[in-house]
């Protein structure tokens, strides 16, 4: 191995129980470079920045940091080494202020012991600036939308002028304009010497950035490359082991009667200079369609999820019709009675129940069905979760496995099974690929299309441009909370869509 490397990976693996993470992982990472880690979920990328970054301390094989073997304590520990990392899954407490996040654990005090939070606000501001962010320091974390909080923890991940900082789908909450922002931020810090361990799905973004990538495929180590002798093509194949077909995007053939009707809906903003998040909002969705909801961060777009599925505490106006009844939820259970599901954005917060495996996190939705006289039945139950597991491909090895040590893209297809068991009409699916590989993404749109043509409804909103465009038969495009735009397939294109989201004309 060279002198040169920052981190040396030697023969590392990882097991939970019986499954094995990373099975004999070894390569090399240079100083001041941007190296990306990319795979599949499940292929282990996380459970190695995990090691990497102390979050978990026990594992076979070595590792060496500037040529010194380590084995840290915690996370404090790596963070002493100048080692940070930016969690996919944000780790932030709600209840806290913007600034007291970034400096939790590391808070600045004066004589007697008194915080100095004056001198921190000040600090976290600079920190948002640099980010380009909009956020109060002295905003409160929970508050703020997922986007915001991404910025949050990307702040506080920058204060601690790490050496070697890994980032785990950092943009995955992200618009483009708030990308291009963490990517000028990225450069001046590579350009300072910081070396940028990088994950994420996203090609472009790999390709944009990286000076090296390594690919890892079902826990194993398959090819650290120099990004000018490769392809996203050649990268692709080599995540998933086989060749992907192009999405054939086309209009769903078999659109029916109209299932959903919405008629100037307002959400009113209390308190803000702003008086709605959704104003006049009216649209039709059909049985066997896929409508679209395009927008920046801030237009409205989980909001109007919301509403419609009964989980916004505000009071609202206009007129929701479902099968032509019309309808007012207090509760989403309302809704979920009357045959809808929502996929939230948030998956950690709005998503999973930790606490439960994964064939509870499943069934959760279902138990009426599987119940008699009040008493659940688990042979249904295990019947109902392992058909749903099976439809979907969830790799865990079973029902009973820790929710939490599933990838991302296996966590959310878990989410996405609850719902499917309750057979509803109308599907809400807020952001659903996010954080999602390239392979589970493809099974996501097959099951998509093959929804569509059992006769579900499927509103869709998503932070990909080119994902709506491939999925949707029309489009709804959102600023500040008003539709700008309503598009079918004939008429989609990015630029367009950015046009009515931005009020920029093209």
């Amino acid at each position: 191995m060279g002198n040169q490397s920052i981190f040396e990976i030697r023969d590392v693996s990882k097991r939970f129980g019986g499954v094995t993470a990373l099975e004999n992982v070894s390569f090399e990472i240079q100083p001041g470079k941007v190296h990306a880690i990319v795979g599949e979920n499940g292929a282990g990328k996380s459970t190695l920045m995990k090691i990497l970054a102390g979050i978990l301390t026990e594992f076979d094989g070595h590792i060496l940091l500037r040529g010194e073997a380590i084995q840290f304590t915690g996370p404090c520990d790596a963070e002493d080494r100048g080692v940070s990392i930016i969690h996919q899954e944000l780790n932030l407490v709600h209840q806290l202020s913007v600034a007291a996040n970034i400096y939790l654990g590391r808070e600045e005090h004066g004589k007697f012991g008194w915080l100095r939070q004056q001198a921190m606000d000040k600090a976290a501001e600079a920190l948002l600036r640099r980010l380009e962010c909009q956020v109060r320091s002295t905003d409160i974390v929970g508050s703020l939308r997922v986007g915001d909080q991404q910025l949050v923890e990307i702040a506080k991940s920058l204060s601690l002028e790490a050496d070697v900082l890994i980032m785990d789908e950092p943009t995955s909450s992200l618009t483009e304009v708030e990308v291009e922002r963490l990517f000028r931020v990225m450069e001046s810090l590579r350009a300072a010497g910081t070396t940028i361990l990088y994950i994420s799905h996203k090609m472009s973004e790999v390709f944009r950035l990286a000076d090296t990538i390594t690919v890892l495929r079902d826990g194993r180590h398959v090819r650290t490359l120099p990004r000018q002798e490769t392809s996203p093509g050649e990268v692709t194949r080599l995540m998933v082991g086989r060749e992907l077909k192009p999405f054939d995007a086309k209009t769903h053939e078999h659109v029916g009667d109209v299932l959903l009707s919405v008629r100037n809906l307002f959400l009113p903003w209390p308190g803000h200079a702003k008086p709605w998040r959704l104003h006049d909002i009216s649209f039709e969705l059909r049985r066997g369609e896929v409508l679209g909801i395009a927008g920046l961060m801030g237009a409205g777009r989980t909001e109007l999820m919301e509403c419609l599925f009964g989980a916004q505490p505000a009071s609202l106006s206009g007129e929701i019709r479902l099968r032509g009844s019309r309808v007012s939820w207090s509760h989403p259970r309302d809704a979920l009675q009357a045959g809808m599901a929502m996929v939230t954005e948030d998956r950690k917060n709005l998503g999973l129940f930790a606490q439960l495996n994964v064939g509870q996190n499943i069934s959760l939705c279902h138990l009426r069905e599987i119940a008699r006289s009040g008493v659940l039945r688990p042979q249904l139950e295990r019947q109902a979760v392992t058909s749903t597991m099976e439809q979907l491909r969830i790799k865990a090895p079973g029902p009973s496995a820790v929710i939490g040590q599933l990838s991302g893209g296996n966590q959310q297809k878990c989410i996405v099974g609850r719902w499917l068991l309750t057979k509803p009409q109308v599907l809400l699916l807020d952001d659903p690929t996010r954080g999602v590989d390239v392979g589970a993404k493809e099974e996501i749109y097959e099951l998509i299309r093959t929804l569509c043509e059992q006769g579900l409804a499927i509103l869709l909103t998503s932070s990909e441009l080119p994902e709506l465009i491939a999925l949707c038969d029309r489009m709804l495009v959102l600023r500040e909370g008003v539709v700008t735009a309503e598009l079918v397939r004939a008429d989609f294109t990015e630029e367009k869509i950015m046009a009515a989201a931005t009020g920029v004309a093209e």
